[in-house]
């Protein structure tokens, strides 16, 4: 099955929305956790570049003012905030480039890179909050999945916003090495001057060769069909999310 194009460039603020808070935070601990993790994802539905995932453990007595779900501020806002998310936790960053996407797909890509970040945090958690309605498998500790966890829990809102300031800054390296592309602009999405681009240079190595876009530039530019591996996805159970 090919990966289409995302249906909204995230790079853009959302409209405005309630702030998360500590409930969940404070639930867990009150059933016996001393340290939880936020976990949240950047760059799922690009054309090129990694999916990056952070997980963070806040110092809950330094939290910093104006945490919010990564797509709810402007850039200015998250990049202010990074140093601060930085000074008043532990964080972990995973990036999963395009090889890794390919071999697992894009799901399975983030699943490997969410479990990855716990397993490196220098600090280990005993319970770990996840934006989204699916846990990755063989999760080193017990893990909670919220729905729209960015926007609800304050731990998964600092992850949100180390994880796209973090690819953020990968896309303006992306775009120092391919400035053909405007990857400092778009991130990768699948913007008009983006797929403008892809049609005239064809894909370069930051692209998703098994996004179905991606593939038909190339097909286009060489004249040939060009075979695009098969997403499968990969059926977890789902859990009870919040």
């Amino acid at each position: 099955m090919l990966i289409g194009m995302p249906p909204r460039d995230s790079s853009k603020p959302a409209p405005p929305a309630s702030k998360p808070t500590l409930r969940h935070e404070k639930r867990i601990m009150r059933e016996g956790a001393a340290i939880v993790a936020g976990v949240d994802e950047a760059g799922r539905g690009p054309l090129a570049g990694p999916v990056v995932v952070a997980a963070v453990v806040l110092d809950l007595k330094r939290v910093p003012k104006g945490l919010n779900d990564s797509k709810q501020l402007t850039a200015e806002v998250r990049e202010a905030l990074y140093p601060r998310i930085l000074a008043a936790a532990t964080v972990s960053v995973v990036a999963a480039p395009p090889s890794i996407i390919a071999s697992l797909n894009i799901f399975g890509a983030t699943m490997w890179a969410m479990r990855r970040a716990v397993l490196n945090l220098s600090l280990r958690p005993d319970h770990v909050l996840i934006d989204g309605n699916r846990l990755p498998p063989k999760m080193p500790v017990p893990a909670t999945a919220i729905v729209d966890g960015d926007a609800l829990s304050v731990s998964i809102a600092a992850a949100s916003i180390v994880a796209k300031v973090t690819r953020d800054r990968m896309c303006r390296i992306m775009h120092r090495d391919t400035p053909d592309f405007g990857f400092d602009g778009h991130k990768g999405y699948a913007t008009p001057e983006h797929l403008a681009a892809l049609d005239l240079h064809g894909p370069c190595r930051h692209h998703r060769m098994d996004f179905a876009p991606c593939a038909e530039a190339l097909a286009r530019r060489m004249g040939i069909v060009v075979p695009v591996p098969e997403q499968v996805e990969i059926e977890l159970p789902l859990v009870a999310a919040e």
